[in-house]
């Protein structure tokens, strides 16, 4: 018998997550049954089972990706050099959830990743780790930008990027209920409340029409 490759194996189990994607987003993870999710899949239980032993790890599986998206664009913007202005990081970090959705659903998991996770501990767990994770990233950028800036500099930057974070889910919220042309003004509305330093005065000193 030939030996399956890692990177067969990779994709299957990517193939197996976005069928399960679809499903979820669709008909929800409550009302979504693994029968659902072979036939979206096009695949045996046998094939399936052999990556995911049950549907909850699938949600789990799932909600670790987007979670895991939102922490990587998080640290990429807090790395960015030189370093972009605050207003300009959330921008970009809203513009990357706006096309992960538009790919694949992401908002909508988002929302029912929230809910499951106030009776899955497990979920509840990895929820917290990541948001950790991104507001730790944020408040490094937040520090960068808190002198010569518009940013309270008598206020905690764990504090300043704790709020930033929590920007986020009501963005996704909205996306996710309201369409994208609802959330269209929100990257510009986050650099005109966040501008970089000497995005300011360099406005003031351009001239006028």
């Amino acid at each position: 018998m030939p030996k399956v490759s890692q990177e067969y194996l990779d994709a299957r189990r990517t193939e197996i997550l976005a069928a399960a994607r679809r499903c979820f987003v669709r008909d929800g993870f409550h009302e979504t049954s693994m029968q659902d999710l072979l036939a979206e899949a096009g695949m045996s239980s046998g094939s399936v089972y052999r990556y995911f032993s049950s549907k909850q790890d699938m949600i789990v599986a799932i909600a670790e990706e987007n979670l895991a998206e939102v922490v990587h664009e998080a640290r990429r913007q807090a790395e960015r050099r030189p370093p972009v202005g605050l207003g300009e990081a959330v921008a970009d970090l809203f513009e990357v959830i706006k096309t992960k959705h538009a790919e694949n659903g992401f908002a909508a998991i988002a929302l029912l990743t929230w809910s499951e996770s106030l009776r899955n501990p497990r979920l509840a767990e990895r929820l917290t780790t990541a948001l950790t994770k991104a507001a730790a990233d944020l408040a490094g950028l937040v520090r960068e930008h808190q002198h010569g800036s518009q940013l309270p500099p008598d206020v905690a930057a764990d504090s300043l990027a704790q709020l930033i974070t929590a920007t986020v889910p009501g963005y996704i919220l909205q996306l996710a209920t309201l369409g994208p042309d609802a959330v269209d003004g929100l990257p510009g509305a986050a650099r005109a409340l966040w501008p970089a330093p000497g995005a300011e005065a360099a406005a003031e000193g351009s001239p006028r029409p």
